[in-house]
């Protein structure tokens, strides 16, 4: 059973079910005997003063639930405290979730949460900004940062891909700089990912890049036309050999990115920065809850 006698749950509960998975988290929580301060915020704005607000209760354990955007927005907070995460699956793609191997069933998330085990782990980090898995240059950024506002609670999913399919239309390749310390590089590319996790969008694609090895990990994958990058979402989905192709990969605990034009960069799909930027590692800074084949990976 659970080594821990307190916990905050927090929730964005802005997605249209929000309110009912907040209800199965607290029920699953309910009969495993921890005080649990919880909390449902309908507004992402709210977020950052609700976890304020129950990190002053000192509480062992923090559950958070939502997507890869809330983990990345809250987990700043955790930096520096004696406090262990631990993660409910409640977004699209869940990306951290999968990379740490935590089942995306809310109930079996939580059975990881009480008998799992601790692994500390990295952040990445743009400026002085944490994040937990992935920042993205191309199109997914500029569909994030034009999206109409509510179109995805209010269209679901098939509203959304009608507005990132206008988006791809209008994009086109562009030019970075990377320097690691050994001089800059200058690359035409159709997208570039910051990782500290092996999975973006839900799909296993930044091999080299693990959440404790202490580097961040840069992958460019090159090209000139636009359908570069077709194929190699196409080529990681269907896991063929061709989706390393076109990939140059860049890693180090600091390195310096620029791009011409000056772009968006999404943080775990939130749109929080622009070039030019430097993408550092904060290595093993959190204590988060992953299952027990997973905490000595």
């Amino acid at each position: 059973m659970t080594r821990f006698t307190s916990a905050a749950l927090i929730v964005n509960a802005k997605s249209r079910n929000g309110q009912a998975l907040f209800d199965r988290a607290c029920a699953a929580l309910e009969p495993l005997g921890i005080a649990v301060d919880a909390h449902a915020v309908e507004d992402p704005r709210d977020l950052d003063a609700t976890i304020q607000k129950a990190l002053a209760k000192n509480p062992e354990l923090v559950i958070l639930g939502g997507g890869d955007g809330t983990i990345s927005g809250l987990v700043d907070h955790l930096v520096g405290r004696d406090i262990t995460l631990g993660v409910l699956p409640l977004g699209t793609a869940n990306s951290f979730c999968r990379t740490l191997g935590i089942p995306l069933d809310i109930e079996a998330a939580v059975d990881v949460i009480v008998n799992g085990e601790p692994r500390r782990i990295d952040l990445g980090m743009i400026g002085d900004d944490y994040f937990a898995n992935a920042a993205t240059m191309g199109i997914a950024p500029q569909i994030a940062e034009t999206v109409p506002h509510g179109l995805k609670k209010w269209l679901g999913r098939a509203g959304y891909l009608s507005w990132a399919v206008l988006q791809f239309v209008r994009f086109k390749p562009f030019w970075i700089t990377v320097d690691t310390g050994r001089g800059p590089q200058h690359l035409k590319v159709v997208e570039v990912r910051i990782a500290n996790g092996r999975y973006h969008g839900g799909e296993e694609m930044m091999e080299e890049a693990e959440v404790d090895s202490g580097d961040i990990v840069i992958e460019c994958v090159r090209g000139h036309v636009k359908r570069r990058l077709i194929a190699n979402w196409a080529a990681n989905l269907l896991r063929l050999p061709q989706r390393r192709e076109d990939i140059v990969v860049f890693r180090g605990n600091s390195i310096r990115l620029d791009s011409q034009p000056r772009l968006p960069i999404s943080i775990d799909g939130e749109v929080l920065a622009r070039t030019p930027i430097v993408a550092k590692i904060a290595a093993a800074v959190i204590e988060v809850m992953v299952p027990r084949e997973n905490a000595a990976a």
